[in-house]
This record gives structure tokens, C-alpha cells and sequence, in this order.
């Protein structure tokens, strides 16, 4: 690339939001450009060069940038910087795009409200046994800029948000997956057509050649693709069509609609990449999936208990509560805006909930006439009545921790619910002698 032709190099920048994402642009950027540094709050920083670059309010406000890199987290509509912000929009990018402009790798980039994690895990360790060179990046856990030894032949597997994509203006992938669309995070995009747009900015941001892959069916996907022009070639994902494979696989992990829905995308991706069928059905029989994603914590011949701490909405909750039966299901948190519980009838009966955390009252009002509920003042309380049920009921039993919520009213983030939740398991049913389960 002709450096004269690059937009960031050499440009006076502001990085705002120094949690992963900001911290590892600034690194990729320090000696490339005139970078300076903000966060809304007030950090504890230690390293001389980061140090250096911080700036107040005041200076952030009196100094003119060429361009603007604002991490997910940032809201613009509510942030110490927020008229800034809003004057200076045409300036403001992502690392998604930093990453293009310098590299323009082939990526897959994979979206949608649920199972992004999942399907970028799956892929990724799919593409590695097939002796690819791979990198897997993104919301997944590890910004797109942290990475390193990668070449032009590395494949980029991209977990992106919906918060990435809004500010991101340059970014392409060769291959775009929008898995599913419900609503969510309406608190930030304030409506559920702006949620869609910024998922779909990675589909209009296509040339002619790149492929896009969609539910298909799914109504909010297939209205907005009627309503747009696109430039790259759609293939629509049939899940029906993936429980044929499902006859020559013994994993359990994919008996439930939301992961046989990821395993569809996956195979789909994998068909256009041409990719070994005998290793491809290998590497699906001993894929174990992530942690607090629908992950199996104990089981023996009496209960199943599982973790899925990362649920955040009913929809993220639905597959599963449909593949088990005698089911004891603890929920509750901070609900999102616009969510629904949608079940069918037939599925209701095999299901009790524990309710627990600051949105208990949404929650109730939801569930109530539907399913038998009972509500706690948190999850240490909820646990221990779900346990003392166990004890008294005959065959098997599951105990699903799957909260349909945020977690911030009691935990830091999804991971330390899950922890949390863990050490729960063992102090009841490890830390006690409770041979009869």
C-alpha cells in the first residue's frame, strides 16, 4: 500500500475507551501516528508512554483530531464526550477499520444477537485442522490489533458486535454471517431498525465477489434484505437441513436448536471453502464449545447441570429449555428492553424457574400464567431452594442456569456470574456428601 494513500497513518488520533480494544490501537498506532488517549473514567495508569498520552476533559475539547477511534463500549449518546462526539461523527472509526485499511486479509465475520461466540470458536477450530492459517479475534476476547506473527495468507475469524459495526466505515469481510436477529441491546440503538442497521453495515459494506450468509426465514433478516442493496452474493442457511449431518455426529452439544443453528452456518461456510469432509465431522464430534455457553458442569444418571451464564435474553435461552425436561431453570438480572418470552405451550409444563436480582418484577410479569415461578432475593438464595428440590425429586433432573439477563446488578460481567454460579455447584453438591445425586 502506498503510505501517502493510508487514512490513519501519520494523522493526529484519539483513542477513546482504554479497556482492551483502546489500549491495544494505541500499541498498533503509537509509532504511526500523533496518538492521544481518553476514558470517561479515572484510570490508575502506570506506564510512562500511556501515560504521556492521556488527557483531561478540557484539553480533549480545546484540540482538533484528524480522526477518532472509539472503543465498543462507548456510547456516544451517553458519554462525557458526547457533543464532541456528535460534531466530529464523520471522524470516527473503528479498530475494525484500522485493521483494514493496514491489512485487508480475508475475513469471516460472523454477527447476530445470538450464538456469535459459538460459531466463531467452531470455525475457527475448524480452520486450524484443516491446516489453515488462522487467527480468531474480535468480541470473542482479543481485539483484531493485539495480534500478531499473521501474514497476507492469514484468515481472519471475526466475533463482531453490533456496537463494533455502528462505528466502524471502512471494514469489509469477504465472508459476512448475520446468524439471527431479535431484539437487543435497545437501550443503546434506541430502536430495533437502528439494531438491524448497524448489523447490517457489515452485508452493505460488501463488494461484488464476497459472499453473505442468513437465516433463512428469519423475518427481520429477510425484510431488511429486501429493503437494501447489496453487492455480494446471499446464501440463505436452512437449519432443517443440518440435522441429516447430525446422524454421523454423537455430541450432544448440538441437540439444542441454538447450537444446531451455529452448526449450520458453520457448514455452510465450510461448503464454500471446500473444506475435508472427514475432518471437518471429526473436529464437530469433539468440538466442547465454550465456557458458561450451555455448558455441561455435572452429570450422572440423576441431574444435569448446566451453565449459560452468557445468556442475556429470553431468545439466547429458547433452544435449550426445549431439549430438557424436568427442568429447573434460575433466571434474573438486569432484563433487556424489548424482550419477550415466547415458548410454545407444550414446552411450559416441564419447567420451574427461579427468579432472582434487581428485575425480578419484569421477570414475574413475563413468566406469570405460563410456567410455575417462585422469586429470590439473589442467586446464592435461588440456588439453594433449586438444590433442596433436587433432593426430594425421583429421575432426571436438570438444573439450567441460563439468566436472560445482563449482569451488572451483582457481577462485573457474564464470566464472573458464571464463576460465581460454579462455586455455587461445588459448595452444595461437592461440599457436602450427598451421595443420592
Amino acid at each position: 500500500m502506498n503510505n501517502n494513500q493510508n487514512i490513519f497513518l501519520n494523522k493526529k488520533i484519539l483513542i477513546y475507551g482504554l479497556g482492551k480494544s483502546g489500549l491495544s490501537a494505541f500499541e498498533f498506532l503509537k509509532n504511526k501516528c500523533d496518538v492521544f488517549l481518553f476514558d470517561d473514567s479515572r484510570l490508575n495508569i502506570h506506564k510512562p508512554n500511556i501515560k504521556k498520552k492521556l488527557l483531561n476533559l478540557r484539553t480533549v475539547l480545546n484540540l482538533r483530531f484528524d480522526k477518532i477511534i472509539i472503543s465498543p463500549g462507548i456510547d456516544i449518546k451517553n458519554c462525557k464526550l458526547s457533543d464532541f462526539l456528535k460534531r466530529n461523527s464523520y471522524k470516527i472509526y473503528s479498530d475494525l477499520d484500522i485493521f483494514y485499511e493496514f491489512f485487508k486479509n480475508t475475513c469471516i465475520t460472523v454477527t447476530g444477537t445470538n450464538g456469535k461466540s459459538t460459531t466463531c470458536k467452531l470455525l475457527y477450530e475448524i480452520l486450524l485442522k484443516q491446516k489453515k492459517n488462522v487467527k480468531l479475534v474480535g468480541n470473542i476476547g482479543f481485539p483484531i490489533l493485539s495480534v500478531k506473527n499473521f501474514n497476507k495468507n492469514t484468515i481472519f475469524v471475526i466475533e463482531a458486535s453490533s456496537y463494533q459495526l455502528e462505528n466502524s466505515k471502512i471494514f469489509k469481510s469477504k465472508y459476512a454471517l448475520i446468524l439471527n436477529i431479535s431484539p437487543d441491546h435497545i437501550e443503546r440503538h434506541q430502536t430495533l431498525n437502528k439494531y438491524i442497521a448497524a448489523k447490517f453495515k457489515l452485508l452493505q459494506s460488501q463488494k461484488k465477489g464476497d459472499i453473505s450468509f442468513v437465516k433463512k426465514n428469519d423475518l427481520l433478516i429477510k425484510k431488511k434484505i429486501q429493503r437494501d442493496k447489496l453487492f455480494g452474493k446471499i446464501i440463505n442457511v436452512d437449519t432443517s437441513q443440518t440435522k441429516k449431518i447430525l446422524r454421523h455426529i454423537r455430541n450432544e452439544y448440538f441437540f439444542s436448536d441454538a447450537n444446531i443453528e451455529n452448526l449450520s452456518f458453520v457448514l455452510a461456510v465450510s461448503k464454500i471453502l471446500r473444506l475435508k469432509r472427514n475432518i471437518l465431522i471429526k473436529t464437530i464430534q469433539n468440538f466442547k464449545g465454550l465456557k458458561f455457553r450451555q455448558q455441561t458442569i455435572f452429570k450422572n444418571n440423576r441431574l444435569t447441570i448446566i451453565n449459560d451464564s452468557k445468556s442475556t435474553s429470553f431468545s439466547s435461552s429458547i433452544g435449550i429449555l426445549k431439549t430438557k425436561s424436568n427442568l429447573f431453570w434460575i433466571l434474573g438480572g438486569i432484563h433487556k428492553k424489548g424482550d419477550k418470552f415466547k415458548l410454545q405451550k407444550k414446552y411450559l409444563k416441564k419447567i420451574k424457574a427461579f427468579i432472582y436480582g434487581r428485575d425480578k418484577s419484569f421477570f414475574v410479569n413475563e413468566l406469570k400464567g405460563k410456567i410455575k415461578f417462585e422469586n429470590f432475593k439473589n442467586l446464592n438464595d435461588a440456588f439453594k431452594r433449586v438444590f433442596s428440590q433436587v433432593k426430594k425429586n425421583i429421575g432426571h433432573q436438570t438444573i439450567l442456569f441460563s439468566p436472560c439477563a445482563a449482569s451488572f446488578d451483582n457481577f462485573k460481567n457474564f464470566e464472573d456470574r458464571g464463576h460465581y454460579f460454579d462455586n455455587l455447584v461445588k459448595k452444595y453438591f461437592y461440599g457436602k456428601k450427598n451421595k443420592n445425586i
